[in-house]
């Protein structure tokens, strides 16, 4: 009986469990989503594929703290650290939203040593798009 042809990812020649030295990823793209309840880092390649992402949430944070500016620091610092490690030196920030971890995970991003190709705003602003919801009575 012939033998068969392995195939490239194929359990015999034992490439399908995680790399022991993973890829070096010089640039990538940073995201940060920032609404008044939680924020979310989210670190990509160039690509758009993700290499690490945290939230205040994910770092122990819970209840009305997770909005607070210091979560934000501590979770772009933690989505950061991973990707540093990998050797990334340049990225681009893409921040959304309009909570109050904009400018901390910022922050914590420029002091993370990384160098910042571009700052983008993309939080979406309707032009008297749908009708707001009525107003919160306390």
């Amino acid at each position: 009986m012939a033998k068969s042809i392995p195939k490239i990812g194929s359990r015999k020649n034992g490439r399908i469990g995680s790399r022991k030295h993973p890829d070096k990823i010089p640039k990538g793209i940073i995201y940060v989503q920032a609404s008044f309840n939680n924020t979310i880092v989210t670190v990509t390649d160039v690509r758009g594929r993700v290499i690490s992402w945290s939230s205040a949430g994910s770092c122990g944070f819970k209840g009305t703290r997770r909005g607070t500016p210091f979560a934000a620091q501590t979770t772009a610092a933690n989505a950061i650290q991973t990707v540093i490690d990998r050797g990334m030196q340049r990225a681009g920030v893409i921040i959304k939203g309009p909570g109050l971890g904009r400018d901390a995970a910022l922050r914590a991003i420029r002091r993370s040593g990384i160098l910042l190709g571009f700052i983008r705003d993309v939080t979406p602003m309707p032009h008297n798009g749908c009708r707001a919801p009525k107003k919160r009575r306390v």
